[in-house]
């Protein structure tokens, strides 16, 4: 059995080809992300040949794993999967068509026992044989839902067992260069209903007072001032004292999130974004907190007629009478003739922001 061994591929679909290159971007890193969160879902040792592209080719040399332990594995990166993709759904920022549309994404995963090898390139082990080639013919089937277990009979001894209450199987046959391979596949959507949601972040302003309040109107459409003053990017071209906002994660950012202010002085704050509600009909709510929670600045994008919009910053500090009679006393007035220049300095950005057609 030195040659034999189980190979395992999990395979991420759902995402169209965009032609954006925003889209193709955020595409790209929410796949990332998912195979990561597979790597990391990996409970049964199994070695990892290469990422390709949307899939992930797992082997490990050996006796197979028994049905119901394997079972656990494919459950295991099933749940993880959709539970990341749920997360990222409730918290997410951007709305281009990849990032909405990233909810309906679908895992399947192929499951067989064969004979293949390993050879070296460099550091890494790849896999050649066979059943390697047959393994990948099998992600192309005539299952119509894109949720499943594949096993092959080289698996099976006899029908495969019912793991769980709902489970039911079916079989069929792939036509190959080298023959028929049978095989039984299951669905595993109904595993979705037992996924435990990530909980909500605690409210950003529960123990918070409001110290400050700017607002201007723009004549600009909602979406084109809530891209513009969302987006990182951005930041350092209108709003003073910054001199970049760089990302600390590579995730996408989302409520959770984190990022740094870079200041022109050197100084470097830790921000997380702690809410966001996304109304392009009436307004949008967009805040962030520093990392030590010890304020909040909220930024409210409401729209006030046709292409008439208006962005108020409203700036809190936690509960504590000290340091808020302080900061009447010291920090308010130069506070808030910083935020009402970065407001004028907003407006020729707004004026000539393009944004992409799918936000």
């Amino acid at each position: 059995m030195e040659n034999q061994g189980l190979l395992f591929i999990p395979d991420i679909s759902g995402f169209t080809r965009f032609v954006n290159e925003i889209e193709i971007g955020h595409s790209r890193h929410i796949i990332q992300q998912l195979l990561e969160v597979l790597i990391n879902a990996n409970e049964t040792d199994l070695e990892i040949s290469e990422i390709e592209g949307d899939a992930i080719l797992f082997y490990k040399f050996g006796a197979p794993l028994e049905l119901p332990a394997l079972y656990r594995q494919v459950e295991k990166m099933f749940c993880e999967f959709h539970r990341h993709l749920n997360t990222y759904d409730h918290r997410k920022i951007c709305q281009c068509r990849a990032c909405i549309s990233a909810i309906d994404l679908t895992l399947k995963v192929i499951t067989h026992y064969g004979e293949f090898t390993t050879y070296q390139v460099k550091n890494f082990s790849k896999l050649i044989g066979k059943d390697v080639i047959l393994a990948h013919q099998l992600l192309k089937n005539d299952i119509e839902q894109h949720e499943y277990w594949l096993v092959t009979d080289h698996l099976l001894n006899g029908p495969p067992p019912d793991l769980a209450q709902w489970m039911k199987w079916d079989a069929s046959t792939k036509q190959t260069e080298t023959g028929n391979v049978p095989f039984h596949y299951t669905q595993l959507s109904e595993l979705k209903n037992n996924i435990i949601p990530d909980p909500d972040p605690a409210p950003a302003l529960a123990d918070k007072k409001k110290m400050l309040s700017v607002s201007r109107d723009y004549d600009a459409d909602i979406k084109t001032l809530v891209y513009t003053v969302v987006h990182f990017e951005f930041r350092h071209q209108w709003q003073e004292d910054v001199k970049a906002v760089d990302e600390v994660e590579h995730f996408l950012p989302g409520i959770g999130s984190r990022h740094r202010h870079v200041m022109q002085n050197g100084q470097e704050i830790l921000m997380f974004t702690s809410s966001f509600t996304y109304n392009p009909e009436e307004k949008v709510l967009f805040s962030e907190t520093a990392e030590k929670k010890n304020y909040v600045t909220c930024y409210t994008i409401e729209k006030t007629a046709a292409n008439k919009t208006r962005l108020t910053i409203d700036f809190y500090l936690p509960k504590n009478p000290v340091r808020q009679i302080l900061f009447q006393l010291q920090e308010k007035k130069e506070m808030e003739a910083r935020w009402r220049r970065s407001l004028n300095n907003l407006e020729p950005i707004v004026k000539q922001m393009v944004v992409p057609l799918e936000f």
